[in-house]
């Protein structure tokens, strides 16, 4: 690759190598922000367990205790503060999701830059309709596969949006998915 850029063009600067610079760079810091992301998400994982875990020999230990008032009231403390990590580790599936979908747009720009890159496939209408296959197969959601038809279509990103939003409505199931 030559040393030309739009600060130093020669005859070998393009826009299409510019625009392929721009894809990767962005696709390099949704990545780098999700590595690091991913090590706050474990640190609470560990966290959420140990205090799990110690919520358990505290429920155990009281339950061997003779019954009172305190004793009851604390078991009862446990099992709410039991109930509260449960709904926090189900939050979490949130952060699965948004892991999943910039997994897709990193892959997506690098995929992109490559093949804006390559003269001989960006001119070539069947290469694109098989980087628009490959995006659209990695969609495990309905209402991804409708938004990503609805701008190949030629659709407005408002529209698209309000077709994905339509349809998480009449599907909720789309909200809970594991990964």
């Amino acid at each position: 690759m030559s040393n030309s850029n739009s600060y130093n063009p020669d005859l070998d600067w393009t826009q299409v190598r510019e625009t392929s610079k721009m894809l990767i760079l962005s696709a390099i810091q949704v990545e780098d922000m999700l590595n690091e992301a991913d090590l706050s998400v474990n640190t609470l994982t560990e966290s959420f367990t140990s205090i799990v875990e110690h919520m358990q020999a505290i429920n155990t230990h009281l339950l061997a205790l003779d019954s009172c008032k305190v004793r009851d009231e604390a078991i009862v403390c446990c099992s709410e503060t039991t109930d509260k990590i449960q709904a926090s580790i189900i939050a979490f599936q949130f952060y699965d999701r948004m892991q999943q979908c910039l997994q897709h747009v990193t892959s997506n720009l690098k995929g992109l830059s490559e093949l804006v890159e390559s003269p001989n496939r960006l001119y070539n209408p069947d290469e694109w309709r098989q980087f628009q296959s490959q995006i659209r197969s990695r969609y495990t959601m309905e209402s991804e596969k409708l938004m990503f038809d609805a701008i190949v279509q030629g659709k407005s990103v408002n529209q698209a949006l309000a077709i994905k939003n339509a349809h998480q409505e009449e599907d909720q199931s789309d909200n809970i998915e594991l990964f």
